[in-house]
């Protein structure tokens, strides 16, 4: 990269950072640092939420999976695209049913109690941890590629920034910032493709380049392992903690619905695009490391100083996820694990000072999921058993008004987690199924079963 560069990308991470500090102003209580004072309108609720979860691991790591084995990973993703189209058409409305609630825990504690709140705020620390380090080890590979320092410089670089707005504004600060680079990588990412596909010689060119299974519907996979992927996605951040967060900034249940839908439908054309980069990065160096197959055609496709737009763009990309389940995660553990493990109720400043504290454990553990695990996408995968096998039947059932005993949650909780478990480990995930889908299975079924026996009494 040439000084140019530089110094579009610096300007770039400095005005994340001053906007970020601008827009946390006046934040002075637990809520304003988790739901933003519910002042947001459709727009910002669909650039925020887009920015959320189009991640390292959406772009970056699609790319690679797309370089690895084809088209057929763009189809799996459209899993997750089908979700937020569904959580916009039946969750969102339903929000309306909990207009106090600040967190995932506190929908859980009204249907579940204390512990349905205390396990649900556990597991959500634990999923934005794993997911927020997908962000900062693709932070490390960027800064590494294009500034040349060490990988774990480059967590720590990303990492601060990160922390520091989100720590002073919490999800106003997160918001904002969001917007700034929604904007970026809408723009950026794009480019990329643009500008790779003429290098290449266009699509045709790239279509005879790359073997020919990496064009079909299924590659090497087979249907059972594609469904199994599909399935893995639709599931695996269904109603998170930064994305139900989204569903309650909105002003109105109208603008949440809207919002929600719109970024829906904007992920289906854009993981086409991040995938696309992965093939023409395979048609021009087929013995590319595949973690790199973005940051590769970012270097040979494009001209001095749209390079540090679209580096822009790709940090841009990490660091709004990052942020989001770095604050997701800070609330959960002071919402949902801590101030309900207290025997005396603390101040609404001591809360906020609680809060803030929490990001920077999230931050240690994200450091440590990043080192541990190298591939940006693998560790979203990773991550995703922590939450939909042990939360996600109840909560769905929460918000159709269901409500049910501490203990009948706990052991549905109990036999989804026993069930990933049992499956992944024990069992070696047998006909490439993975064990999320099992875990939600079982859960669902004692959880059900459960409730049935319990109304029938």
């Amino acid at each position: 990269m040439t000084l140019i560069d530089h110094m579009i990308l610096g300007a770039s991470l400095l005005a994340v950072l001053v906007v970020g500090l601008w827009a946390g102003r006046g934040v002075t209580k637990l809520e304003h640092f988790s739901v933003a004072g519910r002042q947001f309108g459709a727009w910002v609720i669909f650039a925020t939420l887009s920015a959320s979860f189009i991640g390292g691991g959406f772009t970056m790591g699609n790319a690679e999976k797309v370089f690895l084995v084809g088209v057929v990973n763009i189809f799996a993703l459209w899993g997750f695209s089908l979700k937020e189209i569904l959580v916009a058409t039946v969750i969102a409305p339903r929000m309306k049913r909990f207009p106090e609630a600040i967190s995932v825990g506190g929908i859980m504690g009204e249907a579940y109690g204390k512990a349905g709140r205390m396990v649900t705020g556990v597991f959500g620390v634990m999923l934005c941890a794993g997911i927020m380090g997908a962000q900062v080890g693709a932070m490390g590979y960027v800064f590494n590629l294009f500034l040349g320092v060490d990988y774990l410089v480059g967590i720590l670089i990303g990492c601060s920034i990160a922390i520091a707005y989100s720590t002073v504004g919490g999800m106003r600060a997160v918001v904002f910032t969001d917007i700034l680079q929604f904007i970026v990588l809408g723009v950026g990412i794009p480019l990329t493709l643009i500008l790779g596909l003429d290098l290449a010689g266009g699509w045709r060119a790239v279509a005879d380049a790359v073997p020919s299974n990496h064009l079909t519907l299924f590659g090497n996979m087979g249907p059972l392992a594609f469904i199994s992927l599909f399935l893995t996605f639709l599931l695996g951040e269904t109603l998170v903690p930064p994305y139900v967060q989204r569903l309650m900034i909105g002003r109105s249940a109208g603008h949440t619905v809207r919002g929600t839908l719109w970024s829906g439908l904007f992920s289906v054309p854009f993981f086409a695009i991040s995938g696309g980069i992965g093939l023409v990065a395979l048609a021009l160096a087929p013995n590319l490391d595949p973690n790199l197959a973005m940051p590769y055609l970012v270097q040979q496709a494009l001209p001095i100083g749209l390079r540090g737009l679209v580096v822009a763009g790709i940090i841009a990309v990490v660091m709004s996820s990052a942020d989001s389940f770095l604050n997701g995660a800070a609330v959960c553990l002071t919402s949902d694990v801590v101030l309900p493990a207290m025997r005396k109720p603390l101040s609404g400043r001591a809360q906020l000072t609680l809060a803030k504290a929490a990001n920077l454990i999230t931050g240690i553990l994200a450091i440590i999921f990043a080192i541990s695990i190298k591939s940006v996408l693998d560790i979203l995968l990773y991550a995703y058993n922590f939450w939909a096998p042990v939360i996600l039947p109840p909560l769905v059932a929460a918000f159709f008004g269901t409500k049910a005993s501490s203990g009948l949650f706990l052991a549905s909780a109990a036999a989804g987690l026993g069930a990933t478990v049992f499956w992944n480990v024990g069992l070696g995930g047998p006909g490439g199924v993975d064990g999320l889908i099992v875990g939600v299975g079982c859960n669902a079924l004692v959880f059900f079963i459960g409730l049935r026996f319990s109304l029938a009494r």
